[in-house]
């Protein structure tokens, strides 16, 4: 297990200065004791496998099942915007132990969370050690990047047809985010606004199922490559910002063909 690669690194939230991805607020103690019926019902309520899991002279905490899914979230999300802001990197193992101790959680939800992420093909399981990044090349961005095109670009179309204009006008301030976005120069940052405003327009289709693979493709599509940075320059994420709202504008003036030419420019680019 590289130890020394997660604790050198660390984990940063997206954002200026680099911040340190907050820590997870542990769940309080209960401060009254409990007679043991009453201690063996509320144990009921922790989450699966975290009894037992304490190593350092901590007493086990009290996680009812609603604050375990919320903290299982949040760890996800985190991994997630980790994974996009390359704290996470190709090819390094990294166990669930050491991760729950960044984010002030038992070993658990991050367990859960990272096993998420291995359905989602970010991650997989190296047994006895923990999860190693997956290692990916320019070749599966590219071919990411074709199938997003080939899902998103004929509904993008036909939409541009139907819609009525002032449902297209709701979603500018999506578009206006995303330019916000990427003028922070923040790639984490950016791709959640990016993938924001690609489900607000795919979901005006009204089927679930494409929004639910569109947006997975998206997610892999903007985790990190092996053997050097995905970074774009902050020029490059300005300018697919700024393709967001021109796109507005061209669907609110039905500009078929204009239309046709942003969203052939936006996927060639896409990363």
């Amino acid at each position: 297990m590289k130890q020394g690669a997660q604790d050198s690194t660390g984990i940063r939230a997206p954002g200026a200065g680099g911040d340190t991805v907050p820590r997870v607020p542990r769940q309080p103690q209960a401060a009254d004791p409990r007679s043991e019926r009453e201690a063996s019902a509320a144990a009921d309520l922790q989450e699966p496998g975290v009894r037992g899991e304490h190593t350092h002279g901590e007493r086990p905490v009290r996680r009812p099942l609603v604050r375990r899914s919320s903290v299982r979230g949040q760890v996800l999300q985190a991994l997630r915007t980790a994974l996009v802001a390359e704290e996470l990197r190709p090819g390094e193992v990294y166990s669930a132990p050491a991760l729950g101790e960044r984010f002030g959680v038992s070993a658990t939800p991050v367990r859960e969370a990272m096993q998420q992420l291995t359905l989602e093909g970010a991650v997989e399981v190296v047994p006895n050690r923990g999860f190693r990044v997956i290692e990916r090349g320019d070749r599966e961005l590219a071919e990411l990047a074709e199938v997003r095109a080939l899902l998103e670009v004929p509904v993008m179309l036909r939409l541009a047809r139907h819609v009525p204009v002032e449902r297209w006008a709701e979603l500018r301030p999506l578009a206006e985010a995303s330019v916000r976005a990427a003028s922070s120069g923040c790639r984490a940052t950016y791709a959640e606004a990016d993938r924001a405003f690609h489900c607000a327009v795919l979901s005006l289709s009204g089927n679930e199922q494409l929004v639910q693979i569109a947006e997975d493709l998206h997610r892999r599509a903007q985790w990190p490559l092996v053997g050097g940075s995905t970074r774009p320059a902050h020029a490059n994420l300005v300018a697919d910002a700024a393709e967001h709202t021109a796109l507005l504008d061209a669907l609110v003036a039905r500009d078929l063909d204009v239309v046709r030419a942003l969203v052939a420019k936006h996927f060639a680019g896409a990363d």
